[in-house]
């Protein structure tokens, strides 16, 4: 059998603390001379690039939050849009129906006036067919009178005296 002893395995001594200084101490020398500026722009590059990421997404956020301010503020203007839009509404909704009123009230007054001039017309045309009908009647009374007692003067008289008469009276 093997002789295994842990205390061989474990044993710290002063020359191998130093060798392994000294190796670390030329790993070190060797890196930083050949990759050290290399790992240290790498890293810079990683930091730039995170820190960008960062800004960009601070620059986002900021314009995300004024978007919002801008949404919020059309959306409580939008209810006062809607308001003026339904009092405009409104209002030429009133302003159609006092115009359709003062219309049709016209309409209903030239009607109306038409009617008038129409009886009025038809009174006149009656009164002056009942004239003519009563100076036709008289005409032919006058005439019959006439034959048995007056001469044309006096007949033409008669007529003229008896339709001014006629003329005068309401009818």
């Amino acid at each position: 059998m093997v002789d295994f002893n842990v205390a061989n395995y474990l044993r710290i001594s002063l020359q191998d603390v130093v060798m392994v200084l000294i190796s670390t101490g030329l790993i070190i020398l060797f890196a930083k001379h050949f990759f050290w500026d290399k790992i240290l722009g790498f890293i810079q590059k990683r930091q730039d690039l995170i820190q960008e990421n960062i800004d960009s997404s601070e620059q986002l956020k900021a314009a995300a939050l004024a978007e919002k301010e801008k949404y919020d503020e059309k959306m409580k203007d939008a209810g006062k849009d809607a308001h003026a839009i339904i009092e405009t509404a409104r209002v030429n909704a009133n302003q159609q129906k006092r115009q359709i009123i003062e219309q049709a009230e016209n309409e209903a007054s030239r009607i109306k006036e038409r009617a008038q001039e129409e009886i009025q017309r038809d009174r006149r045309k009656a009164q002056q067919d009942m004239r003519d009908a009563i100076s036709d009647v008289a005409m032919e009374a006058a005439k019959k009178l006439i034959e048995k007692e007056m001469d044309e003067e006096i007949q033409k008289k008669f007529v003229d005296d008896f339709i001014q008469q006629a003329g005068d009276q309401q009818w």
